[in-house]
């Protein structure tokens, strides 16, 4: 059994694309979704598995510390950051730095996750000198917890995370990327465990996640292959 650890950002591509591994490989994939900050400090604190899948950022560190084989690391897919609002609601303005500040004026309350995406956001309202006024109408995901989900229940008007992320929860309406001049791409990668018991194989999903007959996949669910 290969035992992946894995971000949420990749989950609707990931889903598709492991039974079609697993049938060509023989080999069966036993899958954790987890947030990054978790990813971080369960890998640091020991546990076992053979594959983890995270910001590119994330792999390096752990490889760092000794917990991911050095040379590992494969970037497999890349995302940007977008904005969704409750299904049916009117769609932001997203054209520009100046629209995008006019709909978080505008907005009664607005969500990021602890991810990447969070982590960007975060410092952009800083350069943008909107922090502060921002600061009582922000709400701040655990990890692990999709934004999505908030703006769908409408305890949330406007949220940001990864393409995807937004792309995977019922009930919300994308509306579209930040603008191209302050957008985010993160590049979500693989990296194989120091302790794993099973490497060749988690090269394997790897290679095969990277493949050309992975692309259109990775397209549909709101990302591009690196």
């Amino acid at each position: 059994m290969l035992k992946v650890m894995s971000s949420l950002a990749i989950k609707a591509a990931y889903l598709e694309l492991v039974p079609q591994f697993e049938k060509a490989s023989g080999h069966k994939v036993a899958t954790q979704w987890v947030g990054m900050v978790d990813i971080l400090k369960r890998i640091k604190a020991g546990e076992s598995v053979d594959l983890v899948i995270g910001s590119a950022a994330v792999v390096d560190e752990l490889t760092q510390l000794g917990r991911i084989m050095p040379g590992s690391r494969v970037d497999l897919v890349k995302s940007g950051v977008g904005v969704a609002v409750r299904a049916g609601a009117r769609k932001p303005e997203l054209g520009s730095v100046e629209a995008l500040k006019r709909t978080l004026h505008a907005a009664k309350s607005i969500g990021y996750s602890s991810g990447p995406s969070g982590v960007y956001l975060s410092g952009l309202f800083q350069r943008l000198g909107i922090a502060e006024e921002l600061k009582p109408k922000i709400t701040q995901t655990p990890p692990g917890v999709l934004v999505g989900e908030l703006v769908a229940r409408g305890e949330i008007e406007l949220c940001f995370q990864q393409v995807p992320e937004l792309l995977a929860v019922a009930g919300i309406d994308y509306a579209g990327p930040l603008p191209r001049e302050i957008q985010a791409i993160t590049v979500f990668s693989g990296g194989i465990s120091s302790a794993a018991a099973q490497p060749e194989a988690a090269k394997a999903l790897m290679t095969f996640l990277t493949s050309a007959d992975a692309a259109p996949v990775i397209r549909k669910k709101g990302m591009e292959p690196v």
